[in-house]
C-alpha cells in the first residue's frame, strides 16, 4: 500500500500531495539579521547569479533559491549571514514570537536552526535555555549558534520530559521527536519509516514532553508543540492529552499562509474541537517539509 494512504481521508487533493512527493525538496534560506542586514546579502548573492524567491510575502529573511543544491557552499553560510533551513522548520519561533528580554526554553534544540531563529526575533536580549539531551548533537548545535552569533543562550543536556521544574518561562518550544513522515521527499522514504515500529513508545515520549512543557510555561506564557510528521496519533492525540490532563488553551496560528486546520477526529477517535485551531502544512500546499503546529497558552 502507498505509505500515506491511510491519510487520503483528510489530506486534501490527496493526488497533488502524492505528486508533491515526487518532486525534490527545494532549498531555503534564512538571513541572519544577527550578523548582517538581509537587503545586503540578497543583492551579494543576486550579483552572483543566484536566483532568490521570497518564501514568504513581506519576509525579508526567508528565501527560496532556485539552482543550488546546498546553501552550506556558501561564503556567507561561513560568515554566519545565511543559515540553509526547510521553509517549515521557520515558522514555529514565528508563532512563537518572543520579543525582547524574552525568557525561552528550547526543549529539543540540535541543530540549532529554531534556537538561532528565536534569538534574532529576541535581537540576542533576553536567555534562551538550548536544551539536547544527545551528546553526538550538541556539538553541531553549538556550532550553528557560534556561526550564527547568538550569545543570548546556554545549552543544556536534559531529557526533554524530565526537564527540572526550577523556574518558569515566558514561552517553550517542543519541536519533539516524531516519525519524520514530513521528510519522506528529502529521504527517500527510506528515514522516515524506519521508525514507525517504534512509535508507541515514540508517542508516549511525545506525551511526557507536553505536559512537561506546560508545566515549565509561566502564567499567560506561550508554547509551540511541533512535528513533521502528518500522523494524527502524534500531533492532534498528543495536543488532546494535553488539554485533558491540564488547562491549556489553544490560541490562533496567524501567519497568512496555506495551511489546514488540526483535526477534530480520525479512525474513531474524537479530538478536542479546539484542535482545529492547530495548523497542517502539507507539501502541495507550503512546497516544504510537511509539518504540523499548536500554539497554546497557560491561562492565570
Amino acid at each position: 500500500m502507498e505509505p500515506f494512504e491511510r491519510y487520503r481521508s483528510f489530506i486534501p487533493d490527496f493526488p497533488l500531495f502524492q505528486a508533491a512527493l515526487q518532486k525534490p525538496l527545494p532549498t531555503h534560506l534564512r538571513i541572519n539579521r544577527l550578523k548582517v542586514d538581509p537587503l545586503a546579502v540578497v543583492s551579494f548573492l543576486v550579483k552572483r547569479g543566484v536566483c532568490l524567491r521570497e518564501s514568504m510575502k513581506g519576509d525579508e529573511t526567508l528565501y527560496r533559491v532556485d539552482g543550488l543544491e546546498s546553501g552550506g557552499n556558501l561564503l556567507e553560510y561561513f560568515l554566519g549571514y545565511v543559515h540553509p533551513q526547510a521553509f517549515t522548520s521557520c515558522l514555529p519561533a514565528m508563532a512563537l514570537a518572543p520579543g525582547k528580554d524574552a525568557f525561552v526554553l528550547d526543549l529539543c534544540a540540535a541543530p540549532g536552526g529554531k534556537t538561532a531563529q528565536l534569538a534574532q526575533l529576541m535581537k540576542n536580549t533576553g536567555l534562551i535555555v538550548a536544551n539536547e539531551l544527545h551528546p553526538g548533537r550538541l556539538i553541531p548545535l553549538g556550532h550553528t549558534l557560534d556561526r550564527l552569533g547568538v550569545m543570548n543562550a546556554v545549552v543544556t543536556g536534559y531529557q526533554a520530559q524530565e526537564f527540572p521544574l526550577r523556574q518558569s518561562f515566558d514561552y517553550v518550544l517542543a519541536d519533539v521527536p516524531c516519525s519524520s513522515e514530513g521528510r519522506f521527499r528529502r529521504v527517500k522514504g527510506q528515514h522516515a519509516h524506519s521508525r514507525f515500529g517504534a512509535m508507541r513508545n515514540m508517542m508516549r515520549t511525545q506525551q511526557r514532553i507536553i505536559v512537561r512543557g506546560f508545566d515549565l510555561l509561566r502564567v499567560g506564557g506561550r508554547m509551540v508543540y511541533a512535528t513533521c510528521t502528518y500522523n494524527p496519533e502524534e500531533n492532534e492525540a498528543i495536543v488532546d492529552f494535553l488539554l485533558k490532563c491540564r488547562d491549556a488553551t489553544l490560541l490562533p496560528i496567524e501567519l497568512g499562509l496555506g495551511c489546514e486546520p488540526g483535526l477534530n477526529e480520525w479512525e474513531g477517535a474524537v479530538f478536542d474541537e479546539r484542535l482545529s485551531m492547530a495548523a497542517r502544512f502539507y507539501p502541495h500546499r507550503v512546497d516544504s517539509v510537511g509539518f504540523f503546529m499548536a500554539l497554546i497558552g497557560r491561562r492565570g
